[in-house]
């Protein structure tokens, strides 16, 4: 590197005064705005236990996705029975709480429900610790609730496995962290001059850039994310999980971060990429409210159908969006039921016609919803 010159976009001059170029978003700018006006309306539209479901389904492929983004996969039951249970859904028999699953879904819950409340230092230290009940990420010490100090070196931001990790950029150094956080917040808190989606997108990339934690720096990036989106939207309630399409887009996701750290401070090129991902986001919350509507109307029609536990939770598994073909040896497993349990309780559900077997071939007799309840 030649003498003087700048490397990441925090080490520049005018750092930390973005630019970008608004007649260049103004199209993409327009259709989320768009978009995010016609969910609502959709959600508007649902009633209330229908709008609880769908809080549910979002926050619970939130609270997954933003942990997968940085190789953690969560119990669904665990963070689904945890969310239902703060927001008063009953969802019959309740997973066993796990306290790492817990704090993930206390952040999220927080800095959505509460986005009202001015985002301090103190409270992201809260979420951190939330992040790390135990002091370790995985089985290595870290701080917890505190800026890193970059005592086992400086501060690089990576991805991939253990051994194969690519460095995408390094972090401003831990003594400029005090006040490298306090003009970020101040701005976060007074500047009203951004577009509302617009800042959701800066927020994201200001505090990634600054990485001021040992680990976590991503979920807590992208709760800050969320937080100034539902304060946009003047409403708790979310309809979209911007994380599940960060994670469908993760490489792509990765790539942007790492070539808007290496290149000035106009960052109109991320803006671009962050409004197209929030549009996706929301493109696919409109197909999941169509889920939600066929849920409420299945379980209307089979309300006078009494049902166990346990077909209870398959079903809604199913009606959520099952990952692969339905065995029996899936129900016992999800279950934790004997294997002639699971055959009896599909049984049961054949007779009923709320199932059928299915035609496909294959080692192992598969289930289906019928396409369509009998009248």
């Amino acid at each position: 590197m030649k003498s003087g010159e700048k490397t990441y976009i925090w080490e520049r001059n005018d750092w930390p005064r973005f630019t970008y170029d608004l007649s260049q978003l103004a199209v993409v700018l327009a259709q989320t705005s768009q978009l995010q006006g016609r969910l609502f309306e959709k959600i508007n539209s649902l009633g209330i236990l229908q709008r609880k479901e769908a809080s549910l389904q979002v926050l619970t492929t939130d609270v997954l996705k933003t942990s997968e983004i940085e190789g953690e996969n969560l119990n669904y039951d665990s963070v689904r029975s945890s969310i239902a249970r703060r927001l008063g859904i009953d969802i019959g028999a309740l997973a066993p709480a796990d306290r790492h699953v817990e704090g993930v879904v206390e952040l999220v819950l927080d800095a959505t429900a509460n986005y009202a409340q001015p985002l301090t230092q103190e409270r992201m230290f809260a979420w951190h610790a939330a992040l790390f009940p135990t002091g370790y990420s995985g089985m290595s010490p870290i701080s917890v609730g505190q800026w890193r100090d970059d005592a086992s070196g400086p501060m690089q931001v990576v991805s991939g496995p253990i051994g194969k990790q690519k460095v995408h950029f390094q972090a401003p150094p831990a003594d400029r962290l005090k006040s490298e956080v306090d003009n970020f917040l101040r701005w976060f808190e007074s500047d009203q001059q951004a577009h509302a989606l617009l800042k959701a997108g800066l927020a994201h990339l200001w505090f990634v850039t600054l990485h001021p934690f040992d680990d976590g720096n991503g979920r807590v990036a992208r709760a800050i994310g969320d937080m100034a989106l539902a304060r946009a939207e003047q409403t708790p309630q979310r309809c979209y999980s911007l994380s599940a399409q960060i994670q469908k887009e993760r490489k792509n996701y990765y790539d942007q971060l790492e070539r808007t750290q290496k290149e000035g401070l106009d960052v109109t090129p991320w803006l671009a990429w962050f409004l197209g991902c929030l549009s996706r986001a929301m493109q696919g919350a409109e197909m999941s409210l169509a889920a939600v509507f066929t849920k409420s109307k299945f379980w209307q029609h089979w309300a006078g159908v009494p049902m166990n536990a346990r077909q209870i939770k398959i079903l809604n598994r199913v009606l959520d969006g099952f990952e692969g073909k339905l065995t029996s040896t899936k129900w016992a497993a999800i279950n934790k039921c004997s294997a002639d349990t699971a055959l009896r309780d599909i049984n049961e559900l054949i007779g009923l016609g709320v199932l059928h077997k299915t035609d496909s071939g294959g080692r192992s007799t598969s289930y289906e919803l019928r396409s369509r309840s009998p009248e």
